[in-house]
C-alpha cells in the first residue's frame, strides 16, 4: 500500500510540473510588457530597464523558469550575500524563512510559496487569492452540497418511477443542465429569477457575500447573494449526479440480493435506503469528488456574471489587465487543487479495493 501511495504522489508531482511549466511559457509568451503595465504613463527606457531587472526579465528563458521555480518550492535557495533576494528574482526577506544549511554563497532555506507581486496592485499574489478563495469554497460547497442533495433525491424518484412521466420530464432537464454552458445559465437565471420574478424572489442580479451600506454603516453580511450563484453553479454537476443515481439505482434493483429482501417482506423504504441505495452510491462518490475541485475552475463565469468577489472575479480583471502573476497564481491554485483531489480519491480507491493497486 505504501508504494501505492508513494507511486500516486509521484504521478501528483509529475503533474504538477508539468502545469507549472505549460503556465510560465505560455504566459512568458503572451503580449503585454510587464514593466510598461507597472509604470504606465510614467515608463521611460531607464525605468523599465530597472523593472525588468527587478523581475528578473532581463534574463534568458530558463533561468527565469529556474527562478520561478525556486519561487514556487517551500524548499528554495537564497543570496547569503544579499538578504533582499532569494536566488533570482523573489523579494522576501530570507530572514522570515527557516534556513536549513549553507551552501557556499547561498543558503537552502524554507519557505512558503511565492506567487510573485502583481503588476497592477504591487501585493503579493498570494494575499490576493487567499481574499478571494473563502468566497469561491464557500460557493462551490454550498453549490455542491445542494447538487448532491436534490440529484440523489431526485434520481431514487426516477429509478422508482421508471419510464414515468416524472422520469421523462426530469431526464430532459438533466440533460439541459449538462448541455447548457454556465456563463449563459447564469445570465438566464439572473435574468429570470432577479429582474422577471424579482417581486417574488427578492435577490439581487449581482452581489456578493458582504455588501456596503448606503448610509454609510459599513458592510452587512447578505446570504440571499449566494443562492443564484450556487444554484446556477450547481446544475450542471446536479444533472449528472441524476443520471448517475438513476442509473446505478436501477442497476442495484435488479439484483439477486434486493428480489430476495422484497420475497422477505421487507418494506420499500428499508430496501430502497437501507440496502440499495448504499451500493448505489459508488459512482456518485466519484462524480462529486472530482466535482468539488472542478467547480472551482467552473466558477470563473459564475462569479463574473454575479460579481461573486471569488477567484473567478479575480482571474477575469486579471485577464482584462494583463496581470499575468495573478492569471499564473490562481491557475496553478487550480491544478494544485485538483492534483491533490485526484491523489485522494486514488488513495481511498485503494484502500477499498485492493485490486486498484495492480495498475
Amino acid at each position: 500500500m505504501l508504494r501505492f501511495i508513494l507511486k500516486r504522489l509521484l504521478y501528483g508531482l509529475l503533474v504538477l510540473l508539468g502545469v507549472i511549466l505549460i503556465i510560465f511559457f505560455l504566459f512568458n509568451v503572451l503580449p503585454g510588457d510587464p514593466a510598461r503595465m507597472m509604470l504606465g504613463q510614467r515608463a521611460d527606457l531607464s525605468s523599465v530597464e530597472a523593472i525588468n531587472k527587478d523581475l528578473g526579465l532581463d534574463r534568458s528563458l530558463p533561468v527565469q523558469f529556474l527562478g520561478y521555480l525556486n519561487d514556487l518550492s517551500p524548499v528554495s535557495v537564497h543570496n547569503r550575500t544579499d538578504s533582499s533576494n532569494y536566488w533570482f528574482f523573489n523579494k522576501q526577506k530570507y530572514s522570515s524563512a527557516n534556513v536549513l544549511f549553507p551552501l557556499g554563497k547561498h543558503v537552502i532555506v524554507l519557505k512558503k510559496p511565492y506567487l510573485r507581486r502583481s503588476y497592477q496592485s504591487k501585493r503579493d499574489v498570494t494575499d490576493i487569492l487567499s481574499e478571494a478563495l473563502v468566497n469561491t469554497l464557500l460557493l462551490a460547497v454550498v453549490a455542491m452540497v445542494f447538487a448532491v442533495f436534490f440529484g440523489i433525491a431526485i434520481g431514487i424518484l426516477c429509478a422508482l418511477k421508471k419510464n414515468s412521466v416524472t422520469d421523462r420530464i426530469a431526464l430532459v432537464f438533466s440533460v439541459l443542465g449538462m448541455s447548457v454552458p454556465s456563463f449563459f445559465a447564469a445570465i438566464l437565471n439572473a435574468w429570470i429569477f432577479a429582474f422577471v420574478l424579482v417581486d417574488i424572489t427578492h435577490l439581487n442580479m449581482v452581489g456578493s457575500l458582504y455588501s456596503v451600506d448606503d448610509l454609510g454603516r459599513g458592510e452587512y453580511l447578505e446570504l440571499k447573494n449566494l443562492i443564484l450563484p450556487a444554484l446556477t453553479l450547481g446544475i450542471r454537476p446536479l444533472a449528472i449526479i441524476v443520471e448517475l443515481t438513476r442509473n446505478s439505482m436501477l442497476e442495484v434493483l435488479s439484483q439477486d440480493y434486493i428480489r430476495t429482501a422484497r420475497a422477505k417482506g421487507l418494506s420499500n423504504f428499508k430496501i430502497v435506503f437501507k440496502h440499495a441505495l448504499k451500493n448505489a452510491l459508488n459512482p456518485v462518490i466519484t462524480a462529486v469528488s472530482g466535482w468539488l475541485a472542478s467547480l472551482l475552475a467552473g466558477a470563473v463565469f459564475v462569479e463574473y456574471v454575479f460579481d461573486w468577489k471569488g477567484i473567478g472575479v479575480v482571474i477575469v480583471n486579471a485577464l482584462d489587465k494583463y496581470d499575468f502573476p495573478v492569471i499564473m497564481g490562481a491557475v496553478l491554485f487550480i491544478s494544485v487543487v485538483l492534483i491533490v483531489i485526484n491523489i485522494l480519491v486514488d488513495i481511498i480507491y485503494g484502500l477499498l479495493d485492493p485490486r486498484v493497486r495492480v495498475h
